[in-house]
This record gives structure tokens, C-alpha cells and sequence, in this order.
């Protein structure tokens, strides 16, 4: 794991400086994970070196965003990445559970911004300072941040809704191209420098849903309408009117093929920015028309040929200066494109009227060809201003929410770079001057103000050194002599200035100031201002006509007279400007000049972020050629000092970043005492306006205290080791807990724990109510259903019952009556035999034969009633059984006996016999003698036949078959 230092690298005996050349040799020897670094805080040691060589090798890798702590460090890459910025990855990072996990982008800036708007407990307004030096890519930075949140906050619940948002996305997208095209230019470091500072707020509702957005512009460089650097180019619109138009545009405009115009120099190059179409559909759905359209391009184009109105020198001051032969054309044509009078135009252009005396009399002077050309460039850049300032008015109607509509916004602030020119003048000087302000409010809440909080809650905190610019600050704005004081007050006096004059007073008025340098070799009249990213030399020559920015009043007053529909407009003609224009000699209001207007608003967006939550992007330029692939380590070294990145690193590593009041830190972590055993967890102590007289703040910070350490020393379970082994990620204050991302990751991950233990517990508790519940209701149908089981049964059984009853009755009266009818039949039988016998004479012995046939008859007249009654009886094989059970039948094969029925006979319906001994013969009265006397069983006889249930009996039937059979 990387050791983290605290402290600059350079040491004071050579023993501790050897050994961190040691280590920094063995850091940079690894050259392979310089690119998997992806925060600076982890470099070790942090030097400047050390951060220079991770952002080379993570620039090589095509890495073009690292995390420095609270600032996240943009490399521009100089070539188009289009997976870099895809909606893909811009739904990944909004979409993620952590963004911060995620690789380091200006995505994860822009979540982080919407999320903390988003926050339900104390949602504060976010704004996001995108800063470098021109050329770095702060303008693509604020554009792909635009993109992100009209993505990300679009997230409509209905088709109207959804229209809505589509609208308001698309417009606040489409300004991009419309305020790039007015207040962009190409520089000596920047094809697309903004030469105006922006200010963008994106407007939320309560939904967090983008409802509208604003914009508010910071000292527009309209000096370059008319004078633009060497190798330097005017704004884009320019050029885009003179490349895109078509050929009915250009006749309508005067923009011949091949035209030259001494205010568009360089028109041969061609950037991605000469792009007009796109600025023309932008502006169409910016609400901005066709005609309105053609008006604007009809001015500019007009102003183009007003810079062809070329002064020669008037040999008479009483004369006005001739215009060149080239130039009238020029004038007739710009007059006529801005809907002027011709006379009256050249008439301002080259006369000066003068009001003086008590009762302002008024004078016309001649001009020199120098204030002929100044005044030419006033009118200019005062159609220009007014223009953009239009614009600018046209796109917040277009895009800017009604005030109740929203709550929150986010804002992003696109300002200058800090820049240095071979010829710098008042436009420089108030760049780098906002350029300082915005370093000091960077140092004031990130690294000044961390320290001191720090040292004020009573942590043990080693102080960092840090760069501090304050001193510069003095230098320039400072009360109640500064640089800017200085120029407003040549500006009052009534008297010409010079440019050695300003620079003898700036000099000696401010000698004691270490920011101020001298170049005594310099053969122009400047002075040199040694700002926190260089030194730079400023031009005194022009410095105090640029700071008044005077616009003569018949300047304005022939704009008045323009017949164009839109000078009309930018322009209109109000007695009270008049009269403010033209004030008297006793009251004359003090001049504002453009320094002070400007140190105005640059002190209002000043308020705006301290009244916000802001975040940091420091964009580094890697060359000074836009080259791609191309890493010059000393240009990169100079930026990375300029802002005080290694510092800020030196901070954020070794400190807190982390900072929550005491009771919000027991509002969110209280649950926490849970996993302690034995703490149960208590409610807050009453603050002091619960109406107890006895609560004082003494107590109810002990108390505070006494929770915060239960909470505390949960850490160490929470980390799974003990109390000695684990570091102090953490410190209570006064009044805040400190606290490391770590530190609040595992806070966090106990906490999840916690809920999740009570989740568990709730439940748990649910589904054994629910399933006892279900107990009880399966119980009940339990009952319910045997009840009524049996209660069914019962009725099903009573049926059967009833049933059986009428079958048993049934089959009762059935029986009796078959053994009605078998006893009639059988006591008819038996008295005939009886009166057979009664008529014989007994005196007589019988026949042997007949004995014998009375002996068969006695003693198997069971079968003899089984054989003539057994037609619908047994059959088969069964008949046999009846037959060897009633015969006493030697052993053998039953097929040598044959037996002979009468099959046709009725007699035997049924047989039944069960296993149960000898045969048991139930009949009322026999014919036969012995017939109630059960025969004895033979040995080889069948028992088991234990009913013979007869219908019918027919004797005479009987000893027919038997008599065959035993013959």
C-alpha cells in the first residue's frame, strides 16, 4: 500500500534529502502503474516531479482525467474521443451506486453536483469552477457538463412533460453554439478561446427535473471587433458569414468571392468552428426567425466594410480627413447595410462636437485621423456590444424558467484562462485579474479554510504551506492605492494622459509591493504584475482610453436614426438616456469605467459561489501546439504550480475531507450502538428550547460526546480488528466529525449492516405473526371441515341405515315367504308318503332292494334334494363336489364315476358354505324320517355347506336321478 506524506519533499539535512531521492528514484523506476494512479494523492512522495511523470504516463495511456482530491485535473487531449463523452457512459456514471469508484471523469463531478442537489435533508446549491489557461479545454469541459445534466435531469413523468424537457434541453444545448460563434476567437494558444467569461445556472425544480437554465456574460473583448493580434483572428461569426453564405446572401450582403476585409485577417485558415449552418439552426431554435436572422448578419457584415473606411491626414485642421479613394465605396456600402444616412455617418466619423460653457454651446472640431479611426472602432464595437448583449437577453427569454418554478440550479462557470502576450494591455489585466480572484476563492475554501477549521476544532494538524495571492490581490485592487485605483483616477482627472505618466505613478505608488516588478529594459512605457502563474508585462499605452471606453453621444444618436429593424432595437430612442448622456456641468455623474464594472459583477459571481457548494476542474493544456500525443513537461510543470495542485494534494491526503456536525453524525450513525452489546440505543438529549430550564449547552455537549464515542468505538468491530491495530481514520471536534472517505465507507457498511440486522428482525417478527395467523385460520377450517365431515357422514350413514333396514325387511319377508311356500310344498309331500305307508302292510318284511333303496334314501336324501332341485343351481364342476360330498365315495379318480342330473329340473337356487364344521340343514319339516338328525360326517365325505336355501321341492324328482345313478 502507498505511504502518504504529509509535507514537502525538499528536506533540510542531506541525509533526509538522499534518502527521498532514494524513494523518488524507486517510484519513478516503476514506470508500468504511473497510468493505474488514477488520484494524485497516492503518489508518494508528492512532489512536483512525481505528479508531472503519473500525468505524462497517464496522458500516454490516453487517461485524460485524475483526481487530486477535492479537483479533478483534465488533460485536453487535442483529438476527438466521441466514446469518451458517449450517453452510454454518461447513464453508467448516473446510474452508479458510487460514482466515485468509477474511473475518475467530469462525469463523476457532475453526478456528484446532481446528487448533493438532490439530497433530501439539506439540498444547497452547486456551482462548478472550470478553470486553466486558455486553451486547455474549459469550453468543451462546460459543454460536455451541459450535455450530462440535460441527459441526466430530463427525466419527465408524462408526454408534456417529456416535451418540455426536450425543449428546454435542446435550447440550452443550442446556446452553446450561439454564444461560441459571438464571444469566441482564435488566439495565439486557443482555436476557440471564449473572450468573454459565462456564467451558466441550470435551473431544478423540486424533481430535480431541469425546468430552465440563465446566463450571465463577464467583460466581452469587443477591442477585437476592430483590432485583432498578430496571427490572431476575429470572433468566429465573422468568418462563418463570409465562408457559409450563400451566393443571394452574399449579393444581398456585399460579400463577394475573394473580398478582403482589414478587420478579418487570416481568412484563408479554416477551423472546425467556421461551421455556419449550425449557428444558424441554433439560432432558429432559440426562437430567433429567418428575418431577424438576416438582420444580424446584415449588421455584421455591414461592420465588416465600416473597417474598410480608411482616414488619410488633412493638411488643414480645419478640414475633416479625406477618406481614402478605396474607402467610399466602403462607406456607401456599410451605410447602406446599416440602414444609415451616408452624410451624417462620414459627418460623426470625422467630426467631433463639443459642448461648453454655462450654457453648453456647441462646437464642431475636426478630428485627426487618429480620433477618426478611434471613433470608426467605437461605432463598431458599440453595435457589436450591443448585439451580443442581445443575444445573450434572447437566450435567457428563450431558456430561463419562471422563478417559481424552480428551486435549486447548478452553475457552471466557463471563465477566462490566464494569459500572457507579447503585448498585454487593460483586456489581459482584467483576465488574469478574475483569473486571481478565483485562485484565491479556490485557496480560501479548500486550503486556507481547511487548515484553519481544522485547527479550530483542535485536531492535531501540521500546517502545509501553501502559495498565497492575497499580496497580488492587494497589488491590484487594493484600498486604498492600487493598480486599478490608479487608472480610474487618470480617468476622472480633466486632463490628457500619457502612458509614462501611468507608469511613473504605478511605480511609485506601489514600490513596496512585492507582486510589482520593473523591466528597465523595456523601451515602451509598462509595468509588471507578478501574478501566482507567471509574471506578466503590461502596455501602459492606451491603457486609460480603454478603461473610459468613451462613446461619443452622436455616435449613439446616429444609431438612433437607423431604419434597420434591429438597431431599431438595440438602439431605441429614450429621452432619459438622452438626457443622461448629455448631463450638465454642475451635476456630472462620476465616470464607470470598465474596470469598475467589471470588479462589480466579478464581486457578484464571488458571492454566488460562496453561497453554493463548488467544485474544482483544473484543465491543463499539455503543449502550446494542440498537438495530440505530444506532453511538454515544462509548459505542464508552470500550469501545475500556477494553481497550487501539488499543495491541494498535500491537504486532501493528509486530511479530513470529510466534515459532519455532531447531531447530524448521531442523526444518520446513532443506529450504529445497536452492534455494541449491552448499549441500547437512546434518543437525542432535548435541545435547549424544549422548555427545561435544568438543559444547558455544557451538558448537552457531554452528552453529545458520550454518544459520539459509543458510536466511535464501534469502529473497530465495524473494521473486524482490535482497537490498537486499527488507525484514527477519524477525529471528533468541537463541533464537527472529521472523518476519511475510508472512514466513512465503513460507517457506512455498518450501517447498511444494522438496517439490514433490523430488516432482518422485522421480518422475522412478520411472517411468524403471519404464520401463526395462518395456523389459527388452518385450525379453524380444521374444525370447520370435520364438522361438517361428520355431520355428512352421519346423514350418509342414517341413509344406509334407512337403506338396509328396507332391504333387510325386504329380503325378511322374501325368505319367510319362500319358507312359506317350501313348508306348504314339503307337508304336502310328507303326507302323502305318509298315508303311502299307512296303506302298506307293516306286517310284511320289505324287499331287500327296497331296504336297500330306504337305507339311500335316509342317508343321502341331501343330495337327492341337491340333484332335483339344482337347475338354476351349481353346475360343473361344483354340481361334482355336491355329489362326492353327499356320497361316501371310495378314494380313486372321480372320472370313473358318472353322475346324471336332472340340469332342467328347478330345485337348488343357491348354495353357500363357509369353513365352519359338519353341514347344518335348515328346513321346517321333512318328508324323510331322520331328517332332523344331523348325519354324522364321513371320513370321505366334504364338509363345510352350512345353508341349502330351496325353493321348490319336488320328491318325486328325487329318487329317480339316485336310482340311475346307482344302477
Amino acid at each position: 500500500m502507498l505511504q502518504q506524506v504529509n509535507g514537502h519533499s525538499s528536506g533540510s539535512d542531506a541525509h533526509g534529502g538522499e534518502s527521498l531521492r532514494e524513494d523518488l528514484q524507486e517510484f519513478l523506476g516503476g514506470e508500468a502503474p504511473l497510468h493505474q494512479l488514477d488520484d494524485l494523492t497516492k503518489v508518494n512522495p508528492v512532489t512536483l516531479e512525481t505528479v508531472l511523470r503519473c500525468l505524462q504516463a497517464r496522458y500516454m495511456a490516453d487517461t485524460f482525467y485524475t483526481s487530486a482530491g477535492c479537483t479533478l485535473v483534465a488533460l485536453n487531449p487535442f483529438k476527438p474521443i466521441p466514446q469518451l463523452y458517449s450517453p452510454e457512459l454518461m447513464q453508467e456514471y448516473h446510474a452508479a451506486p458510487q460514482p466515485q469508484k468509477l474511473k475518475p471523469h467530469i462525469f463523476t463531478v457532475g453526478e456528484q453536483t446532481y446528487r448533493n442537489v438532490k439530497s433530501l435533508i439539506e439540498p444547497v446549491n452547486q456551482s462548478i469552477v472550470v478553470s486553466g489557461e486558455s486553451g486547455a479545454g474549459k469550453t468543451w469541459t462546460s459543454r460536455c457538463l451541459m450535455k450530462f445534466y440535460a441527459v441526466v435531469a430530463a427525466s419527465p413523468t408524462s408526454w408534456e412533460n417529456h416535451k418540455i424537457a426536450e425543449r428546454i434541453e435542446q435550447r440550452i444545448l443550442n446556446s452553446n453554439p450561439v454564444m461560441e460563434a459571438f464571444g469566441n476567437a482564435c488566439t495565439l494558444r486557443n482555436n476557440n478561446s471564449s473572450r468573454f467569461g459565462k456564467f451558466i445556472q441550470l435551473q431544478l425544480n423540486r424533481a430535480q427535473q431541469m425546468t430552465g437554465a440563465a446566463v450571465q456574460t463577464y467583460l466581452l473583448e469587443k477591442t477585437r471587433v476592430a483590432c485583432q493580434a498578430s496571427n490572431e483572428r476575429n470572433f468566429h461569426i465573422f468568418y462563418q458569414i463570409c465562408k457559409g453564405a450563400s451566393a443571394d446572401e452574399r449579393l444581398q450582403w456585399h460579400l463577394p468571392e475573394g473580398a478582403a476585409f482589414f478587420w478579418l485577417p487570416n481568412p484563408e485558415r479554416t477551423l472546425e468552428e467556421d461551421c455556419f449552418e449550425v449557428t444558424r439552426d441554433a439560432m432558429l431554435h432559440l426562437g430567433i426567425d429567418a428575418p431577424t436572422q438576416n438582420n444580424i448578419f446584415q449588421a455584421l457584415a455591414g461592420l465588416l466594410h465600416l473597417g474598410n473606411t480608411r482616414f488619410a491626414d488633412s493638411g488643414n485642421e480645419a478640414q475633416p480627413c479625406p477618406l481614402m479613394d478605396d474607402a467610399k465605396c466602403s462607406v456607401r456600402t456599410s451605410a447602406s447595410l446599416l440602414r444609415l444616412p451616408e452624410d451624417p455617418l462620414l459627418e460623426t466619423l470625422r467630426i467631433r462636437t463639443i459642448r461648453a460653457g454655462r450654457r453648453q454651446q456647441v462646437f464642431r472640431k475636426p478630428c485627426s485621423r487618429a480620433e477618426c479611426d478611434t471613433r470608426r472602432d467605437c461605432l463598431a464595437k458599440l453595435v457589436y456590444a450591443r448585439l451580443f448583449d442581445w443575444l445573450v437577453s434572447v437566450i435567457n427569454s428563450s431558456i430561463c424558467a419562471d422563478p417559481d418554478s424552480w428551486t435549486t440550479f447548478i452553475g457552471l462557470l466557463d471563465v477566462y484562462g490566464f494569459e500572457s502576450f507579447p503585448t498585454n494591455s487593460l483586456e489581459q489585466l482584467c483576465i488574469n485579474y478574475a483569473s486571481e480572484k478565483l485562485q484565491q476563492h479556490f485557496v480560501a475554501h479548500h486550503l486556507r479554510a481547511q487548515q484553519e477549521e481544522y485547527t479550530a476544532e483542535g485536531l492535531e494538524w501540521s500546517t502545509v504551506s501553501y502559495q498565497d495571492n492575497q499580496t497580488c490581490l492587494d497589488l491590484i485592487e487594493g484600498s486604498p492605492v492600487s493598480i486599478c485605483s490608479l487608472i480610474n483616477e487618470e480617468c476622472r482627472l480633466n486632463r490628457p494622459s500619457s502612458a509614462a505618466q501611468l507608469q511613473t505613478r504605478i511605480e511609485s505608488a506601489l514600490a513596496g509591493s512585492p507582486c510589482l516588478g520593473h523591466n528597465k529594459l523595456s523601451r515602451e512605457p509598462s509595468f509588471i504584475v507578478v501574478h501566482y502563474a507567471g509574471s506578466v508585462r503590461y502596455h501602459t499605452a492606451g491603457l486609460v482610453e480603454k478603461n473610459k471606453d468613451p462613446i461619443p453621444p452622436e455616435l449613439t444618436r446616429l444609431l438612433q436614426q437607423s431604419q434597420d429593424p434591429l438597431l431599431k432595437v438595440l438602439f431605441p430612442a429614450d429621452p432619459e438616456e438622452k438626457s443622461q448622456e448629455e448631463p450638465s456641468g454642475q451635476s456630472r455623474a462620476p465616470v464607470l469605467t470598465v474596470v469598475s464594472k467589471f470588479k462589480a459583477s466579478l464581486e457578484q459571481l464571488l458571492q454566488v459561489l460562496h453561497s453554493t457548494t463548488p467544485h474544482y476542474i483544473r484543465c491543463i493544456k499539455p503543449n502550446g501546439r494542440g498537438q495530440a500525443q505530444m506532453f511538454h513537461q515544462e509548459e505542464v510543470l508552470s500550469q501545475l504550480e500556477a494553481c497550487g495542485l501539488v499543495e491541494t494534494i498535500h491537504i486532501s491526503a493528509a486530511g479530513f475531507p470529510i466534515r459532519v456536525s455532531h447531531r447530524n453524525f448521531l442523526k444518520r450513525y446513532e443506529l450504529l450502538r445497536r452492534l455494541r452489546p449491552g448499549a441500547a440505543p437512546s434518543p437525542h438529549g432535548p435541545p435547549p428550547d424544549e422548555g427545561r430550564s435544568e438543559w444547558s449547552p455544557h451538558s448537552e455537549q457531554a452528552t453529545l460526546q458520550a454518544l459520539l464515542q459509543d458510536i466511535l468505538h464501534t469502529l473497530p468491530a465495524l473494521a473486524q480488528a482490535p482497537a490498537e491495530a486499527t488507525p484514527a481514520p477519524v477525529h471528533c471536534g468541537r463541533t464537527k466529525v472529521f472523518m476519511t472517505d475510508s472512514t466513512l465507507e465503513l460507517l457506512e457498511r455498518g450501517r447498511a449492516q444494522v438496517l439490514e440486522q433490523c430488516a432482518r428482525s422485522i421480518q422475522g417478527g412478520w411472517r411468524r405473526h403471519w404464520g401463526r395467523k395462518q395456523e389459527r385460520q388452518r385450525r379453524a377450517a380444521v374444525l370447520i371441515q370435520a364438522a361438517v365431515r361428520s355431520w355428512l357422514t352421519r346423514k350418509h350413514i342414517q341413509r344406509l341405515h334407512a337403506a338396509a333396514t328396507v332391504i333387510k325387511r325386504a329380503w325378511q319377508e322374501w325368505r319367510i315367504r319362500m319358507a312359506f311356500l317350501a313348508s306348504k310344498e314339503l307337508d304336502g309331500v310328507e303326507e302323502q308318503h305318509s298315508s303311502q305307508v299307512t296303506c302298506s302292510p307293516s306286517s310284511l318284511p320289505l324287499p331287500q332292494a327296497q331296504t336297500r333303496l330306504l337305507g339311500a334314501v335316509t342317508r343321502f336324501w341331501p343330495l337327492g334334494l341337491v340333484l332335483a332341485n339344482a337347475a338354476v343351481g351349481a353346475r360343473g364342476f361344483r354340481r361334482k363336489l355336491v355329489v362326492f360330498a353327499c356320497l361316501p365315495l371310495p378314494v380313486g379318480s372321480p372320472s370313473s364315476y358318472t353322475v346324471q342330473t336332472a340340469q332342467e329340473q328347478a330345485g337348488v337356487t343357491s348354495i353357500r358354505a363357509l369353513p365352519q364344521g359338519s353341514i347344518k340343514f335348515h328346513c321346517r319339516k321333512s318328508p324323510l324320517r331322520y331328517a332332523d338328525i344331523c348325519p354324522e360326517p364321513s371320513p370321505n365325505s366334504v364338509t363345510g355347506f352350512n345353508q341349502i336355501l330351496l325353493e321348490r321341492h319336488r320328491l318325486g324328482h328325487v329318487i329317480s336321478p339316485i336310482l340311475t345313478w346307482l344302477g
